[in-house]
């Protein structure tokens, strides 16, 4: 708190009443708040009507700059709370937007990752879909040759078998199992 001596008011006789000069704001506290200095309380007898005079006066006084002090105190302490609020405030903002960024980025991740497995899908589809046509492709050919080398042998066994009727022999491997 503040020593004795900025708690003295002096006061200077202006006529029959006298004017209190407060001590400088900068003495008591660098804050800038306007104060306004009240010189007569009312409801406080005047110093000159009061029996005890300037005991009461002092009193006032006293009063009054203990009062004051006390505005200034709990004007710095509001604002030392609204400081330390507006920091904490400002502190989860940031929070909040570092965590959505990395969230967000985060996400991006996944979801290229994602278009590559997808297209890495794709294409695997496609070398299965080719290995699939390629296949039947392949077993057409074989059909075709099968079919060709059964009309070519159906042919041959016609021609032979007019061979033999017209030479009026019979053929030398007719049925294994039954040939002399």
């Amino acid at each position: 708190m503040m020593g004795e001596e900025e708690a003295k008011v002096e006061m200077e006789p202006v006529g029959e009443e006298k004017v209190v000069k407060p001590p400088l704001l900068e003495d008591m506290l660098d804050d800038t708040k306007d104060v306004a200095v009240v010189e007569n309380v009312a409801g406080a007898p005047s110093p000159e009507k009061s029996s005890r005079g300037s005991a009461d006066r002092d009193a006032g006084l006293a009063r009054v700059e203990t009062e004051k002090k006390m505005s200034f105190v709990k004007a710095w302490e509001e604002n030392e709370k609204s400081k330390v609020e507006n920091k904490a405030q400002k502190k989860m903002s940031s929070i909040l937007s570092w965590e959505n960024s990395k969230r967000a980025a985060v996400e991006a991740k996944l979801r290229k990752i994602e278009e590559s497995l997808e297209k890495k899908k794709a294409q695997h589809a496609e070398k299965m879909k080719n290995k699939v046509a390629m296949i039947h492709r392949e077993a057409e050919e074989k059909r075709a040759l099968a079919e060709a080398k059964r009309g070519e042998e159906i042919l041959e066994a016609e021609e032979m078998a007019a061979k033999y009727r017209a030479r009026g022999i019979t053929p030398k491997k007719f049925l294994g199992c039954f040939s002399p």
